[in-house]
């Protein structure tokens, strides 16, 4: 699949002498950011842009499978385009934070962004989710330990089957929600389960610390195949079917194990906000 926005055709830059496109794709994405930020050549900035369309895609078809009945992934990538373009200009090296890492801390807060946007999740998913933490939360703490799955379903007087299928349902409803409830948290926080840092305040940048090393002990707290598929999603970037395929498992049971540890996330620091 090819982006089906290209850059524009003429190219200046140095002393109005032009660069050709060749020169332009012989650079390194180093010395396009500078040519962009030092001397406003666009044909830079699109260059740059469309070597990531690549990534882009990648990040739509692996959140599109996460979100089922999400949109179509041209319009991803559509909106995609702008979010990269808008990274470009807002980007800032002397922070110290990885183009490549910035962006795709952007790509993933525009996917949830869109879902939030196009309010697709249907109320009846909405009403299940809220029924599942709920029911979490307060299992919790009659027991005093984050409640097991057969522990939870036997609360919610669900058979195993039917329980799966409603993590599986409710994965996008908890993420958005997760999402939410770390935004509420000092400006916005960040997106899971990374915190983007790069165009905050000292004081702004203090909380997110604090806020990243509590998520990263919850995570760490979270059973051996929890923490297995959250790495493999949102720092290996594998779809869930790759992640099936590399557990040997089905993509729905994966689907299940990736909702699971959100909700228990979501539960936990959200305590921890609250206390």
């Amino acid at each position: 699949m090819e982006a089906s926005i290209q850059a524009p055709g003429s190219v200046r830059a140095r002393n109005n002498e032009p660069y050709s496109q060749r020169e332009l794709d012989e650079m390194d994405n180093a010395a396009l950011l500078a040519l962009y930020k030092e001397h406003g050549c666009d044909e830079a900035r699109w260059t740059l842009v469309l070597r990531y369309t690549g990534l882009l895609q990648r990040v739509a078809m692996q959140t599109c499978g996460l979100f089922q009945g999400f949109a179509q992934t041209d319009d991803v990538i559509q909106e995609g385009i702008l979010v990269l373009l808008n990274a470009v200009d807002k980007f800032d090296p002397q922070r110290g934070v990885k183009f490549e890492t910035y962006i795709a801390k952007r790509l993933r807060g525009m996917v949830v962004d869109l879902a939030r946007k196009q309010d697709w999740i249907p109320r009846q998913v909405r009403q299940k989710a809220v029924r599942l933490n709920r029911a979490s939360e307060e299992l919790s703490l009659q027991l005093g330990h984050t409640p097991s799955d057969r522990e939870l379903a036997e609360f919610l007087g669900l058979d195993k089957e039917t329980y799966e299928s409603t993590l599986a349902e409710t994965a996008a409803s908890n993420l958005i929600s997760f999402e939410a409830l770390l935004d509420s948290y000092g400006s916005g926080a960040g997106r899971m389960p990374m915190i983007n840092q790069a165009e905050n305040q000292p004081e702004e940048e203090y909380q997110q610390k604090e806020l990243l090393a509590r998520l990263a002990e919850e995570i760490a707290a979270l059973r051996p195949n929890e923490q297995l598929v959250l790495s493999l999603y949102y720092e290996k970037e594998l779809t869930m079917k790759e992640i099936a395929q590399v557990l040997g498992v089905s993509a729905p049971r994966i689907s299940q194990i990736h909702s699971r540890a959100i909700q228990q996330l979501q539960a936990r620091m959200k305590q921890y906000m609250e206390s």
